[in-house]
C-alpha cells in the first residue's frame, strides 16, 4: 500500500532502527516508546489489522509470534516477562493500518492496560 508508513519502512523509504529482519518480517524500535523495550514486529506483507489476516496468512502470523519471542530473548526481557499487543481499529488506538505487534518490556506491566 503506497501510503502505509510501515510499508515505507519495509521498502526503506522511511528510516527506522531495525532490530530484526528476515524474508517475512521486520522488527524495529518504536519512535514513542511506552516501556524501556518497545519494539514493533510487522509482516513485510501489508495486512491492515488482525481482522485482515486470511487463512493463507496462518504461517506468517505464527512466524510473527516467533520473531517477537526471539527479539524478547535478544533484548533480555524474556525471563522477566513482556507484553505483546495488537491493536485493531479505532477504539483500540490503532494508528497505523498495517498489522503490528507492540513488544513491550523492561518494566512491570499493569492490568488492566487502559
Amino acid at each position: 500500500m503506497s501510503d502505509c508508513l510501515f510499508c515505507k519502512i519495509v521498502q526503506r523509504k522511511v528510516p527506522a532502527q531495525i532490530v530484526y529482519e528476515d524474508d517475512m518480517a521486520l522488527a524495529f524500535e518504536d519512535i514513542h516508546p511506552q516501556a524501556p523495550v518497545h519494539i514493533q514486529v510487522i509482516p513485510k506483507k501489508h495486512i491492515p489489522h488482525v481482522l485482515g489476516a486470511e487463512p493463507a496468512d496462518n504461517a506468517l502470523m505464527g512466524h510473527l509470534l516467533r520473531v517477537a519471542s526471539q527479539v524478547a530473548r535478544d533484548r533480555g526481557i524474556a525471563d522477566s516477562g513482556f507484553r505483546l499487543v495488537a491493536n485493531t481499529n479505532p477504539d483500540s488506538g490503532q494508528e497505523v493500518y498495517h498489522i503490528h505487534f507492540h513488544l513491550l518490556g523492561g518494566r512491570r506491566m499493569h492490568w488492566p492496560p487502559g
